[in-house]
């Protein structure tokens, strides 16, 4: 078995400029490229042209109309990485009906919360059928054992169904292709309806512009399917756009990470992305064997993107693998979100990062924008360039992330915050203040977006989707950031943002500084605030901690302390719980909300020896 090839010269390149997904298919499977699965030790397990998949997803689809489904009806799917999920979805689109990605066991404090976040999200979309892998029997049965849905089982039972004479009911260019469940929904779910033009503009946004596909290109990906990243920006667009991708599971990279590297050397491939915190583990868990047997040089588009974009982490990313060929010029940070189907800004290929230096107190909210500066992330990290406002520079240190900056009125610190690039054609974004008046540029305010792919709301639910998207099409997508020069920068979530004597403190900056302490590693750190005195609010971290001797943690929480005074002046609370408790959402991002609710509710336990 051989993987599908990178290029093929007898099917020329279209940018996902069709009217449906279907359509998409269709032209896909004239070519030779396709999909991809390895195993965790590299093997390819599976290699699907996309003439393949394509028949495959006509005889679900025939499957799925003998059912009796009505266009528009919602299909529950397990995304897990494989063959199958790939085949399922598509077959949807051959019924007309939506397939709803839900997530794996990940991240949901065992089975019975598994379980229920299931249920939760199937009784949510009102799924009608759900179709799951046999591995998940068990779980799938406890979930939907209080549904009314016209099939339940696995992908094996329902493909023993005859069709018989059904034929596939085809979509058109204004139907919803699937729901998209955010990565953080939890208690409150929200589907987010995503059309087929909707999701096809974006295919073509991030397929034309932002990647700038070429002959060459091949995409090697381990994000989760049920993610928006990983369904869009991988599955997607590359099928929409005919090129080849190698998958691994998700479980399989959080195992072995490297295998990502090792597949994109052994293949060739130009394209990738993840997290921040993917390209923090490889670097962590690179050795010199490993390195002498990696190729990286083929990498032309290293996409950043899901979380916030840390620069230090990228630069040690990049020196670990330079003697591998990798060049961090091909790193290209970018914007999006679930509710505007994926994409929204890039940076331009080549540029690799570019930071600006933003003052604490403007961060803070205490000051209008004074004492910034601007730079690229070079080979030791430091983002070098002009500090703008009223303070006069000859420089600044640092790791790129809170560096000093001296100048007349005495030492200030700064974070280095990314580039995150301009919008695509017929995008537009906006940063607007409380009062909903649109900011200049370096005026750090709510980020709206709109365009094409915008949603058209939150499935079956107005006032969720009205408290987001106004009439005129802008989406407010909860993000605080500011434009500079037509580049979009995002300095945190609006809901994460901590409040301590009237003045603004991104949690991220307090988790960043915790993780400098020796034996601290990325994740073990949640920044929240809790209820204090007077109805003040109490920056409390929350650290995973490893040490089981009373001194030495005790000592552990002076070093927090000080380490967080030190960098970001404020006095915090420090709360040390066991390994592996602070909650995740579905894609692995930590959950700054769950793990406020879960310590004022007494749901985490204080680490104890």
């Amino acid at each position: 078995m051989r993987p599908t090839p990178t290029q093929d010269r007898s099917l020329p390149r279209r940018f996902a400029d069709f009217e449906t997904l279907v359509d998409a298919v269709e032209y896909a499977a004239c070519g030779e490229r396709g999909i991809n699965f390895y195993s965790a030790r590299g093997e390819l397990t599976d290699a699907l042209p996309y003439s393949e998949i394509r028949n495959r997803a006509v005889e679900i689809g025939r499957r799925l109309v003998s059912l009796g489904l009505n266009r528009g009806d919602r299909v529950a799917l397990i995304a897990e990485t494989t063959p199958d999920f790939v085949c399922f979805f598509l077959g949807c689109q051959y019924a007309s009906v939506l397939p709803v990605p839900l997530p794996l066991p990940t991240s949901f404090g065992g089975r019975g919360g598994y379980v229920s976040q299931l249920a939760l999200q199937m009784k949510s979309c009102a799924a009608s059928a759900a179709i799951w892998p046999v591995a998940m029997a068990d779980l799938l049965e406890s979930a939907t054992k209080d549904l009314d849905l016209v099939f339940h089982g696995t992908t094996g039972e329902f493909l023993e169904i005859d069709p018989g004479r059904a034929t596939v009911q085809l979509p058109r260019r204004d139907d919803l292709a699937y729901l998209q469940y955010s990565s953080g929904s939890t208690r409150f779910p929200h589907g987010i309806s995503v059309t087929h033009h909707s999701l096809l503009s974006n295919c073509q946004g991030i397929g034309r512009h932002g990647v700038g596909l070429i002959d060459t290109d091949r995409c090697v990906s381990w994000l989760p399917f049920y993610h928006d990243m990983g369904l869009v920006g991988t599955f997607l667009t590359s099928l929409t756009c005919q090129v080849s991708v190698d998958y691994i599971a998700t479980e399989d990279f959080a195992r072995r990470p490297l295998q990502w590297l090792k597949i994109i050397s052994e293949n060739r491939g130009s394209i990738t992305y993840s997290p921040t915190f993917g390209y923090d583990i490889c670097a962590r868990r690179a050795r010199g064997s490993v390195l002498e047997e990696l190729d990286l040089s083929s990498m032309r588009v290293t996409g950043i993107g899901g979380d916030m974009i840390r620069p230090e982490v990228m630069r040690q990313f990049a020196e670990t693998f330079a003697e591998a060929g990798f060049r961090q010029t091909a790193f290209v940070p970018s914007y999006g979100l679930a509710e505007c189907t994926l994409a929204v800004s890039f940076m331009p290929v080549g540029k690799g990062i570019e930071t600006d230096l933003v003052n604490e107190k403007v961060l803070a909210g205490e000051s209008n924008g004074a004492h910034r500066g601007n730079g690229r992330v070079n080979g030791n990290g430091n983002g070098h360039g002009r500090h703008y406002g009223n303070g006069h520079s000859n420089g600044h240190s640092g790791n790129g992330l809170n560096g000093r900056h001296a100048n007349g009125n005495g030492a200030a610190r700064y974070r280095a915050v990314v580039n995150c690039g301009t919008p695509l054609p017929d995008y537009e974004i906006e940063v607007r203040a409380a009062d909903g008046e649109s900011l200049d540029d370096r005026a750090i305010g709510r980020i709206f977006v709109r365009g094409p792919s915008v949603m058209n709301g939150y499935f079956n639910d107005l006032a969720a989707t009205e408290s987001v998207l106004d009439e005129d099409g802008w989406l407010d997508t909860g993000d605080m950031g500011y434009m500079l020069n037509g580049s979009l920068y995002i300095v945190g979530r609006a809901k994460d943002m901590i409040i301590v004597n009237g003045k603004n403190h991104w949690p991220q900056d307090i988790e960043w500084a915790v993780e400098q302490l020796p034996g601290m590693r990325n994740g073990d750190i949640a920044a929240i605030s809790a209820p204090g005195a007077d109805a003040e609010e109490v920056p409390m971290v929350l650290v995973q901690c490893r040490q089981r001797d009373p001194e030495l943690r005790d000592a552990l929480i002076q070093q927090v302390k000080q380490k967080v005074r030190q960098a970001t002046g404020i006095a915090c609370e420090v709360e040390l719980v066991p390994p592996r408790t602070l909650p995740r959402t579905s894609s692995g991002k930590l959950s700054r909300s769950k793990a406020r609710a879960a310590f004022l509710s007494g749901g985490l336990s204080p680490a104890v020896s």
